[in-house]
Parts: C-alpha cells; structure tokens; sequence
C-alpha cells in the first residue's frame, strides 16, 4: 500500500472537524477525505443499529477513495461500529476509533484520578469508557453523564455566549461530576467549548483534549505500518450526505479556515 493514499475520517457531522484540524497540524503531508453524515446527524439519538448501518456505507465509501486508513471520528460511531468495521473491512485498511487512544493515554499516565466523561446519550448508555477502563484497571473511577443538548448547540454556532455558559454549567454541576480529578470530552463537538469547561473548573480539573490525543495515536500507528507521508500532500476532500447553511457557516470554526463541501448522497 501506497503511503502517499489518503487518510478517510468520517463523523455524523462536522464534530469530527476537530479531529481531522488536529491531524493536518500534526501530519501536515497528510492527504484528508472527509466524510460527514450530516443526513442523519445528530447519531447520539440514533439505535445502535441504524448507527453500525451508517457507519459501514460510510466506511465502503472510503474504501472505493482508496484510503489507506479510516478513523472513526465520532464517539457514538466508536461505541457502536467498531467491531462491525473491523470484521467489514478485514485486512483490507486499518481502521482507528477515537476512545482507545485516550484511555491507553489515560491509563498509561497513570494521573487521572477520579476520571468524568460527558457525551451523547448513546454514547454514554453505552458505558464504554467504564467498561474499558475497569478492563484494564476495576480501580478506575468513572462518572459518566450525558449531554445531549451540547452537540446540536454547537452545530448551530451557538457557544462561547449566556446560551452555552448556562447549559454548560447546568451539566456540569450535576452531582454525577462532583470531585472528579479530569474530564474527558467524549464527542468530538466538544473541543470547541473547552475554554467555557476550563474556566467552570477554574483549573481545578483536567480537561482532556481527544482530538489531540487521537492524532497522535494516528501517527504512530502510520509510523508502525511504514505508511507516513513524506511527500506533498494532495487536496483534502470533504463530503457531506445533506447540505445545510449552518453546516458551511461552522466549519471554519472546527476546521480553522473555509472548505469546500461536496454534496455526496451515499444513501441514494
């Protein structure tokens, strides 16, 4: 395999921007094609099944841009897909979820303490991070909440105003939160309200940053397979399965700069 091929990193909307931004600093010869499910965004709401339905169209419509490796960038899709897309994609491409980098991170630091986790409901009904941090270590402590009007909040543009600073601390002061030592944000949306988490906390409480983590994780994991790019990088491509003005109005804000989105209705 080619390491000049693309990296593919799909999210049910733009939250995975934050992922594929930290990707491009950290990897900047690193050709990205993006998808986002815009169609059936918010997957927080979603069944575990309609979540692995989509995430498998998404994953062969990756596979057929001859991408060398896909990241799930996306919680929820991580909870609920992954191993389906192990067993779909077999030997063909590697493939990269967003929630075992941070809690081999975690785990390895071995300075969490107390450790919090908001995101969407799915992915907190799903209890995966407990799960995979009592795996490793049943000493673990872990404080899940969910935060469903976070994701669709951000969507519209609406954070870092009266609007978000009350939902947020509502959220946060819930008793399900109380002493924790860090925070992870368990949605890729959430990076972008990071500031307003840190400033409830008043540096009390770690905040961990996934996206950051995730990237990192990516290029070792390219490095191990001998497919880092050296070269320059092509044109990054973005797909999205429904268009909508506030979609093309935010992406600035999680990518960094303006993008051109293609229409690409994989459902059809």
């Amino acid at each position: 395999m080619s390491s000049a091929l693309p990296i593919g990193i799909f999210d049910s909307g733009i939250g995975g921007l934050t992922v594929a931004s930290a990707i491009r600093k950290l990897l900047p010869n690193e050709q990205i094609i993006y998808f986002g499910d815009t169609a059936h965004m918010p997957y927080g709401d979603k069944s575990p099944e309609a979540i692995k339905f989509y995430s498998l169209k998404i994953a062969k419509f990756l596979l057929d841009k001859n991408c060398k490796l896909i990241l799930i960038a996306c919680n929820t899709a991580s909870a609920h897909a992954y191993h389906e897309l192990l067993h779909f994609l077999g030997d063909k491409v590697p493939i990269i979820n967003v929630i075992d980098p941070v809690v081999d991170r975690m785990v390895s630091s071995g300075s969490h303490g107390r450790i919090g986790v908001i995101g969407t409901k799915s992915t907190i009904r799903s209890d995966i991070y407990a799960k995979k941090f009592k795996a490793i270590d049943p000493a673990i402590q872990v404080s899940s909440l969910a935060t469903p009007l976070l994701a669709p909040m951000i969507e519209e543009g609406f954070f870092n105003n009266n609007i978000s600073k009350t939902v947020i601390n509502s959220y946060l002061s819930s008793a399900k939160l109380k002493k924790i030592d860090s925070l992870i944000l368990a949605c890729t949306h959430y990076p972008l309200i990071k500031p307003e988490i840190s400033s409830y906390y008043k540096g009390k409480v770690e905040i961990i940053n996934t996206a950051e983590i995730v990237a990192e994780h990516l290029k070792e994991r390219l490095t191990s397979l001998n497919l880092l790019n050296d070269e320059l990088p092509k044109k990054h491509q973005f797909f999205i399965s429904d268009y909508t003005p506030s979609f093309a109005r935010s992406t600035r804000l999680f990518f960094g700069e303006k993008i051109h989105l293609s229409y690409k209705p994989i459902w059809d």
